[in-house]
C-alpha cells in the first residue's frame, strides 16, 4: 500500500468557501424549523395527572418518528441507535473518497448519499403518518 503524504497547499481552505455552506444550510433549516413549529404546534397536553395519564400521548413533531417506530415494537429503536452510530462513524468508515472540496451529494460518496437521503426520507414519512393519520388510541384515521 502507497503512502501519500500531503502538504497544506493541497488542501482547500475552509474559509469562506465550506463555512459559506455551513451558514447557508444553517439559515435553510432554521427557516424551516422555525415555520415547521409556526404550522403544527406541538400535540401538548395540560398539566400531568398521575390518577389519568393518557395512553399514548402525541410528542412534539420532531419526535413523533421516534413514537410511531416504537409504536409497532420497542425492539425498533436499536435500528435508530444503529443509524446514529454509523452517522457518527462515517469519518472514520471506508464508504467514501477523500473529496477536495464541499458539495452536496458528491459524486464520490454515493453510498453514503443514498444512506443519508433515505434515512432522511424515512423519518419525514413516519413524522407524517405520525402525525396526521394517528388520531385516539393512536389509531390509524384519515386527516381531513
Amino acid at each position: 500500500m502507497k503512502t501519500v503524504r500531503y502538504s497544506k497547499q493541497d488542501y482547500v481552505k475552509s474559509s469562506p468557501q465550506f463555512f459559506r455552506l455551513i451558514a447557508a444550510s444553517s439559515l435553510i433549516f432554521t427557516v424551516i424549523a422555525i415555520c415547521g413549529a409556526l404550522l403544527f404546534p406541538a400535540p401538548l397536553l395540560g398539566p400531568a395527572d398521575v390518577g389519568a395519564s393518557p395512553n399514548p400521548a402525541k410528542s412534539a413533531w420532531f419526535l413523533l418518528w421516534i413514537q410511531e417506530l416504537v409504536s409497532h415494537g420497542t425492539f425498533l429503536i436499536y435500528p435508530v441507535l444503529g443509524i446514529g452510530v454509523l452517522f457518527v462513524l462515517l469519518p472514520w468508515l471506508p464508504l467514501y473518497q477523500h473529496l477536495w472540496r464541499a458539495s452536496w451529494l458528491p459524486r464520490g460518496q454515493f453510498r453514503v448519499n443514498v444512506m443519508t437521503v433515505a434515512v432522511f426520507t424515512g423519518i419525514i414519512i413516519l413524522t407524517i403518518i405520525a402525525g396526521f393519520f394517528r388520531g385516539a388510541g393512536w389509531r390509524f384515521v384519515w386527516p381531513y
